[in-house]
């Protein structure tokens, strides 16, 4: 995305570094705490209050794909935000990926192909107007948030390390 003249603009490496915190760091996340657990614990529900870690992903997809693919990509908007928390499952596990992969490849996609330029620009997205820079900051913060549940949810039940920083000295300075 750097310029052949220089370092970055900073709308080039606010795409970037969203490309990188979406595909590279909270995707794999996502796989390996589905890995863990089997169908039934993806779609359990602790109680009435709380969704299971199924809804929880079909909730990112479905937020993603109308804030990224329709919002900045121009995709149609096909989301039905309540069926991702009304569903009850269990839908097999390899679908949940399957959705979830052609979700992230619809975010490399959009996201290459987005002009850092029109990140200022306004556009209305579940009935708000919101510019582009707004509609990153809220799929990452928004994806981050639901990634570190649905961690939460899987250490809580397997009693497992996820080893998101193994191998990292995180007290390097």
């Amino acid at each position: 995305m750097a310029s052949s003249t220089g370092p970055p603009s900073l709308g080039q490496a606010l795409i970037a570094d969203s490309e990188h915190r979406l595909i590279e760091e909270f995707y794999p996340r996502l796989q390996k705490c589905l890995s863990l657990l089997t169908e039934e614990e993806i779609w359990a529900r602790p109680n009435e209050q709380t969704v299971s870690v199924g809804n929880l992903v079909l909730h990112l997809c479905g937020n993603v794909r109308q804030h990224i693919g329709f919002g900045l990509g121009a995709l149609p908007d096909i989301r039905e935000r309540a069926k991702e928390f009304s569903e009850k499952g269990p839908l097999p596990t390899t679908e949940v990926l399957e959705l979830l992969e052609r979700t992230m490849n619809m975010v490399r996609l959009v996201l290459e192909n987005l002009d850092p330029d029109s990140l200022l620009e306004k556009r209305m997205i579940q009935g708000s107007e919101v510019s582009g820079l707004g509609t990153l900051l809220h799929v990452v913060e928004h994806f981050s948030y639901h990634v570190g549940q649905i961690g939460y949810s899987v250490k809580s039940r397997k009693n497992v390390d996820l080893g998101y920083y193994a191998g990292e000295d995180l007290d390097r300075t």
